[in-house]
């Protein structure tokens, strides 16, 4: 029989993980900055990247704080204050990135807006470039969504063996190469957002419940409407 992994095993494998979901949305912030086109978003361009930050700051210290409480916990009602600042950690880090999914939104419907409008020359072309930037962008949002959203998130993954997957790994089939002490991290789910976002579709990673079947949709439409009106218009733009 499997054996259920400790408390203590998770949070060490956890770590990078949170570190890597930091960076993540740094890099979204990052490309925020770096719209060419000043008219994708409201007000000046660095509101969107400074709310975004001003929201992850508390969040990493909170995060790093329950993670050094978790190391040294021994008591039951330790880890019950502890359960309590994972699920409002959880909650903040959802809205961090449904915050970022609605401006990358924003941005997408303004591009759509100017290309169809026939924006060419120096104009058309910075719109290409920053539709190229909205569609990683969403690569990286989703990825967040996934890490997010699985099995409770991913302070409950390592921990609750018995909860239900919102996605199957590969990882998870066949009794002969089963892990007990195997989760998905980060990069797992990054694979899954990027290769959903080429694919328009699933590949090797299977949505299980409702919210994953529901954001992998919602990614694959942007992606496909991202990639399809870019395209049609580049050519014209281009030529």
């Amino acid at each position: 029989m499997p054996t259920k992994r400790s408390p203590h095993a998770a949070i060490h494998i956890q770590a990078l993980d949170f570190w890597l979901a930091r960076a993540a949305v740094l890099i979204i912030a990052g490309l925020q900055m770096m719209f060419v086109n000043p008219n994708l978003v409201v007000g000046p361009k660095w509101l969107d990247p400074a709310l975004e930050l001003l929201i992850l700051a508390p969040l990493s210290v909170a995060t790093a704080w329950t993670q050094r409480r978790a190391r040294t916990a021994t008591e039951a009602h330790h880890w019950i204050t502890i359960g309590r600042f994972r699920r409002a950690i959880r909650l903040t880090a959802l809205l961090l990135t449904g915050l970022a999914m609605l401006m990358n939104f924003e941005a997408l419907v303004a591009v759509v807006r100017a290309l169809i409008a026939g924006s060419k020359g120096p104009s058309g072309q910075s719109l290409l470039i920053d539709a190229l930037n909205i569609w990683f962008t969403n690569v990286v949002v989703f990825a967040l969504w996934y890490w997010n959203i699985d099995a409770g998130g991913p302070a409950s993954r390592g921990l609750a063996g018995k909860r239900t997957p919102d996605f199957l790994f590969p990882q998870m089939l066949g009794e002969g190469d089963k892990d007990p002490d195997w989760s998905p991290g980060f990069i797992d789910y990054f694979y899954v957002s990027f290769t959903n976002a080429t694919a328009f579709s699933p590949t090797d990673t299977m949505p299980l419940s409702p919210q994953s079947k529901i954001l992998m949709t919602i990614e694959a439409a942007v992606s496909l409407l991202t990639v399809g009106i870019v395209a049609a218009r580049a050519v014209n733009i281009l030529s």
